[in-house]
């Protein structure tokens, strides 16, 4: 069990870590603009549930595959990359909910997409790892694994949700098509600078132990 401290200084770490910037909330700040909240709601409930899955799947031992295999972490950090990529020009090309022609009106990212895009999500990995590794014992429970990772999920949710809120609240300012086109763009952009750090890491396979 963690003592009242560890408790305290988990939580701070998942609202930190949850709350700042990377690709999960650009992209939900761009979902909130084009979208509004309730439908950004799968995107975000993916979010928080792939995180969770990654937690429990860490603790239970995934962590060594890395261990016993380095090039794994290379192979999926650079198919992280492409997928990123991918999200970006989707988003630079998309169009919100506010424009009426069916033929050209794009979609939010559905829970499913949300959770798989986790696994490639360098950000993610580096929540998890931090998380097992500074807060979980290494002999915790499959009891205690799990309700560690529903803490972990239930501490995201909001946290993460703050941008897509704020995604929406900008939405009436960015009505028009022209300040709105250049606004998907500008989030396109971040995702695209968010890469920097992730093709010139090394693997973190010290920090998987």
């Amino acid at each position: 069990m963690m003592s009242g401290s560890s408790l305290f200084a988990f939580v701070l770490f998942v609202f930190a870590t949850s709350a700042t910037p990377g690709p999960n909330n650009v992209m939900l700040l761009a979902s909130g603009v084009n979208f509004g909240v309730r439908a950004t709601l799968p995107h975000l409930l993916g979010i928080s549930s792939g995180v969770a899955m990654m937690l429990v799947a860490v603790a239970l031992g995934l962590s060594q595959v890395f261990a016993d295999a380095p090039h794994a972490h290379g192979i999926l950090r650079w198919v992280g990359a492409a997928y990123l990529l991918y999200l970006a020009l989707r988003l630079a090309l998309s169009t919100s909910a506010a424009d009426h022609d069916a033929g050209k009106r794009s979609q939010p990212m559905g829970f499913w997409s949300a959770v798989a895009f986790q696994w490639v999500n360098p950000k993610a990995w580096i929540m998890v790892l931090g998380a097992c590794s500074s807060y979980l014992p290494s002999d915790s429970s499959l009891a205690m694994v799990a309700g560690f990772s529903l803490l972990f999920a239930l501490i995201n949710m909001p946290s993460a949700g703050m941008w897509a809120v704020f995604g929406q609240h900008l939405r009436q300012f960015l009505g028009e098509s022209r300040r709105r086109r250049r606004f998907n763009l500008g989030m396109a952009a971040l995702l695209v600078l968010s890469l920097w750090p992730v093709l010139g890491a090394s693997a973190p396979a010290g920090a998987l132990h």
